[in-house]
């Protein structure tokens, strides 16, 4: 009982300061200072341990560094801190996980969608962020924050839209952003059959863990593609059991 009266305030004292950290990493989530910031945490631990074993050169040579980072940080990742500025009233401190009834919601209304576009010969890219963010793709297009409808994506598809080209991005119940720009896979092997969309679909699913959906306005079927594997010719009942399937898979780490 006295070691843990002892102790409850260190520990205390830890577990506060690891949300804190935690949720400044989240400030970050989706942007190139992310990478940075990581480095500089291996920096930090490298010079508590070059302090404690004594090293005068690397601790003098370390603190110098510091020094001249912190205004480097703020010169180069201006847009990122207002960016994370501009979300931090937005951001929840923890992810709600969407109920099996919204889940449900979702994919109808995105199959009902495809179904629509494939019929009238209308191309479609679109992607389900899952645990890797998708951030660095949203910025890419233009930003619409709107509840997932059918009507929206048929109308965001049709020719001479002008957000008809590039990809767009479903976050968690949200409609993101629309014409995105996704990286084209470097594959060559990939038959000649597949267009720019499926392209730019297998080309981010070798990034992330986001769930691709594209629809051919040539062929007029619908594909899915997750971690590199090709779901094609889909009906619509397995275009919504694929998707609920792939959306309930965990991350492989």
């Amino acid at each position: 009982m006295h070691n843990l009266t002892l102790y409850w305030k260190p520990i205390t004292e830890v577990l506060i300061l690891w949300f804190f950290i935690y949720q400044f990493m989240l400030f970050f989530e989706g942007t190139r200072a992310l990478q940075v910031l990581r480095g500089i945490i291996i920096l930090l631990f490298a010079f508590f341990i070059f302090q404690k074993l004594d090293f005068k050169v690397l601790d003098w040579l370390l603190k110098k560094l510091f020094g001249i980072s912190v205004i480097a940080i703020l010169v180069i990742f201006h847009p990122e801190i207002r960016q994370g500025l501009a979300k931090l009233g937005k951001r929840q401190l923890f992810k709600n996980n969407l109920k099996e009834k919204e889940v449900d919601l979702i994919v109808k209304e995105i199959v009902q969608a495809c179904e629509n576009l494939a019929k009238n010969k209308l191309g479609a890219l679109i992607a389900i962020e899952k645990n890797d963010p998708l951030a660095p793709y949203i910025q890419s297009g233009e930003i619409i924050d709107s509840r997932v409808s059918a009507d929206l994506m048929q109308a965001i598809f049709t020719p001479n839209n002008p957000l008809h080209d590039g990809g767009l991005v479903i976050q968690h119940d949200r409609i993101t952003a629309a014409a995105c720009i996704f990286p084209l896979t470097s594959k060559q092997e990939l038959s000649r059959i597949f267009g720019t969309r499926h392209r730019a679909a297998l080309g981010l699913s070798e990034e992330t863990d986001a769930i691709l959906i594209v629809v051919s306005e040539e062929r007029r079927d619908i594909s899915v593609i997750y971690r590199n594997k090709f779901y094609k010719d889909l009906g619509s009942e397995e275009l919504e059991s694929r998707m609920k399937e792939l959306i309930r898979v965990k991350n492989e780490v």
